[in-house]
């Protein structure tokens, strides 16, 4: 039962990492800066497409999978909290020097914040950690309907004026980094990308969504349906069933309202984000882990259990390959392959990361990114090789 259960949250991790680069890499590629009136018709069925299965659904799983992961961590934790906290102010700090010098796009920040909130609900019962999540995932509803966008307005100025200093302007603003000759000219669009991330959190209302998620998956974790999908079917399938029959509907609508530029204003935009990302993220996680437990000893469920191990180093190391690959002072792909193109990029950088992920595994214990964040949280070495005579991890 614990090799079932490491299993398939390594697997849902591995799905989620694949879903993140589908939502990312347009970002990377510059297209998301692109003008909509030069889209070609197969770019418009492409971002049809990915906002309608992608868009929010694996931000979803992804955000319910640290929320069952931090309930397993809090559980090891219990009396020695000091230790779950320096772990989340390791991701901080993993996340801080993400943003800066990589992608402006970083959740990890977002994530450890959330995560140092969760040892305050882990007494409570799980029926009301529940209604708590429902409450934050409805909530961005009611601050919209109050105050409309007034309070991110102060970090819009601020990016602006930190362009202003670089030169960075509306019309060299999706072409900066593709035209980007050096490192430095990535850092500056960097600097002002950080406060702009900043304030997509504020506008999005994206802590207390995180946090709602984060609470769905501790209470998850925490009656550890993942260790007994079979015992758990009939509530998985009912998931399934519903997320799917209100998912898909009303994620038709959401994707025409995202395509269109929210023609019936941000509240109601909201409204249907909710009744859509949220249902077909939970599908999501509940029709992977029934699908699993039809068949777990499937030999491709390794394939995603791989990189699904070694998580943060892959989705950081997707950083990485989107500068190499979409920047000037790479091989300045950005804005040329359109969206199709970077989509399918983006597959193939997945499916290296799986062959990475599988031979790193083989003789590692930890991603590398894993290995460092537990020994500065431990404050020890910790062996990181596979010794000859141990038997190697499934």
């Amino acid at each position: 039962m614990q090799k079932k259960r490491y299993v398939i949250l390594d697997a849902l991790r591995g799905f989620a990492i694949l879903g993140i680069i589908l939502a990312n890499f347009p970002e990377f590629s510059l297209w998301t800066f692109s003008d909509p009136s030069g889209w070609t018709d197969t770019d418009k069925v492409t971002r049809a497409v990915q906002t309608f299965l992608v868009d929010g659904k694996f931000y979803t799983l992804f955000s319910l999978l640290f929320g069952m992961g931090f309930s397993i961590q809090l559980a090891n934790a219990e009396g020695k909290l000091r230790t779950f906290y320096r772990r989340m102010a390791v991701l901080f700090v993993i996340g801080l020097a993400h943003l800066c010098f990589l992608w402006s796009g970083d959740i990890l920040m977002l994530y450890a914040l959330c995560g140092m909130i969760l040892p305050l609900f882990r007494k409570l019962r799980t029926r009301t950690i529940l209604l708590c999540a429902g409450g934050l995932l409805l909530l961005p509803m009611l601050l919209d309907a109050l105050f409309g966008t007034s309070p991110a307005d102060p970090l819009e100025r601020e990016q602006w004026r930190i362009c202003a200093l670089y030169g960075i302007t509306q019309e060299n603003f999706g072409t900066w980094l593709s035209d980007a000759k050096s490192y430095r000219e990535v850092l500056q669009f960097l600097h002002q990308g950080g406060v702009e991330r900043m304030w997509e959190f504020v506008i999005g209302h994206r802590f207390f969504k995180v946090l709602g998620l984060f609470l769905i998956g501790f209470a998850v974790g925490r009656e550890r349906i993942y260790a007994d999908v079979q015992g758990n079917a009939a509530l998985l399938k009912r998931i399934l069933l519903y997320g799917l029959l209100l998912g898909i509907p009303v994620g038709v609508v959401y994707t025409w309202s995202s395509m269109a530029g929210h023609p019936l204003g941000r509240v109601v935009h909201e409204v249907f984000y909710l009744f859509s990302v949220y249902p077909m993220g939970f599908a999501y996680a509940a029709g992977f882990a029934l699908l699993f437990d039809r068949s777990p000893e499937a030999s491709g469920w390794k394939l995603l259990s791989n990189p699904g191990r070694m998580a943060c180093t892959n989705y950081l190391g997707q950083s990485v390959l989107g500068i190499l690959l979409f920047y000037g002072i790479g091989l300045g792909l950005g804005n040329r392959v359109g969206l199709l193109g970077t989509e399918l990029i983006a597959l193939g950088v997945y499916a290296l990361q799986i062959v990475f992920s599988s031979l790193w595994m083989r003789h590692f214990r930890f991603g590398p990114v894993e290995w460092v964040w537990r020994m500065l949280t431990y404050g020890e070495k910790l062996p990181l090789r596979i010794k000859a005579t141990e038997n190697r991890p499934a």
